[in-house]
């Protein structure tokens, strides 16, 4: 009864699930569909990366409206259309079809990080924070694993459109408990008197005075926020992790395909071991971030040596060439994975850590994410240009070791300091509630 924003946090969680494994869908049925079209892998390249495209447009337009319309309106609308638009691949026709279909799908997929960000500064204690906030970053190393497991044995059951309507079908019983259930801590009521009062005293910090807090202050304007040099280091940071991150959610499939001889069925089942095992390791090394790092520390951007830890681990994806044996490779392939999935749920758990306003969370979080995302869509397209011209994945991870060592660097020595409230703080009776 004492921890019921336990459900908030886990239908957060379940989105992310569902988001991912709908991107991983294609990247899971890429053989039979590159056979169904005619794909190279420079064509799959583009595919992987289309959705990213307009996810990275929609982006910070979402989180400057975030605030204004409702994190449950905005989460609920895009739920709907990616929910959609992956239920329309199944029913693609040709290269052009599934294309405009993955770009349906990252538009709506843009809402959920921008939103997720602002329910979590609502509901979410600051000592709560950084669990929570991996939680939710877990889905999307939950959701590929699910998710290839699932698709794999519906295109081997059935075949690759089936798969993706039934996935559409899985977001859109989603957004049904979401419009039930959700709504802003102080007026939901399945929620207890004294968890409530919990969420709204310590949301902000337990030691911090009411004054300190920048209640109902305007948001902070672009021009603000991207002249603070802890911004760019989040920006920057994020970057780095996304790239790794998506060379593995978009090409780990076809790399277990070419390494192992695998099956569509066995591909899924593989791809979904390291996936799994991460969730695990990320949220206990979340545990510990939490419980080692003090209210100080964490204000002042203590998280980042967490996160430059995990991009170092990350640099282990040098030795996976080198590997033969399954067991040893899929233990490469889980550290590497744990690393990139929890540097990354770090550093966005530093927007909420560091912005004063809270009304600044949700845009924040919008140009961390973009920046990820902006270096994170490349990422399937060089590896298809690397592969095509190489005939292997050794430089497409050499590249990715490279920019982890920079975003390391950058988290260092930027990700320092409080990203500043442009506005003066407001009277705390004008606290808005998205």
């Amino acid at each position: 009864m004492g921890y019921r924003r336990g459900w908030v946090a886990l239908l957060l969680f379940t989105v992310v699930i569902i988001n991912y494994m709908d991107r991983v869908a294609l990247s899971v049925a890429a053989k039979p569909i590159a056979a169904a079209f005619g794909l190279s892998p420079v064509a799959l390249g583009y595919l992987f990366s289309a959705f990213l495209w307009s996810y990275v447009l929609c982006l910070i337009p979402i989180g400057l409206v975030v605030d204004r319309i409702g994190a449950k309106t905005i989460m609920g609308t895009g739920l709907a259309l990616w929910s959609i638009a992956t239920a329309f691949t199944g029913l693609t026709w040709n290269f052009g079809s599934i294309l405009a279909a993955r770009l349906a799908m990252g538009a709506g997929e843009a809402t959920s990080y921008p939103a997720g960000a602002r329910v979590i500064r609502d509901w979410i204690p600051e000592g709560e924070r950084g669990r929570v906030t991996t939680l939710f970053n877990s889905g999307s190393v939950a959701g590929p694993a699910f998710g290839a497991l699932l698709v794999g044995w519906l295109v081997s059951l059935f075949d690759w459109r089936a798969a993706f309507v039934f996935l559409g079908a899985i977001g859109l019983l989603w957004l049904v408990a979401w419009l039930i259930w959700f709504g802003p801590p102080e007026r939901v009521s399945w929620l207890s008197a004294g968890e409530r009062a919990k969420i709204l005293s310590e949301r902000h910090g337990r030691d911090l005075e009411d004054d300190e807090v920048h209640h109902g202050a305007p948001q902070s304007s672009l021009a603000h926020l991207l002249s603070t040099s802890t911004i760019w280091g989040l920006v920057l940071s994020q970057a780095a992790i996304v790239y790794t991150a998506y060379l593995f959610l978009t090409w780990l499939p076809t790399y277990l395909q070419s390494t192992l001889h695998l099956s569509t069925m066995a591909t899924g089942v593989f791809t979904s071991i390291p996936y799994l095992l991460t969730v695990v390791l990320g949220m206990t090394i979340a545990w510990v971030s939490d419980h080692l790092l003090p209210p100080s520390s964490v204000r002042s951007g203590g998280r980042r040596y967490f996160v430059v830890a995990m991009m170092l681990v990350g640099l282990l994806m040098l030795t996976a060439p080198m590997v033969h044996d399954t067991v040893m490779l899929l233990a490469v392939i889980t550290v590497v994975l744990t690393a990139a999935n929890t540097a990354s749920a770090f550093n966005l758990t530093m927007v909420n850590d560091l912005a004063e306003n809270p009304r600044d969370a949700a845009r924040v979080m919008s140009l961390v994410v973009f920046g990820g995302n902006s270096c994170g869509l490349i990422a399937p397209i060089v590896t298809g240009y690397v592969i095509q011209a190489t005939g292997g994945f050794e430089w497409a991870f050499r590249i990715a070791a490279g920019l982890l060592v920079v975003g390391a660097a950058l988290s260092l020595t930027l990700s320092r300091g409080r990203i500043s409230a442009e506005h003066p703080t407001a009277p705390a009776a004008a606290v808005a509630i998205a």
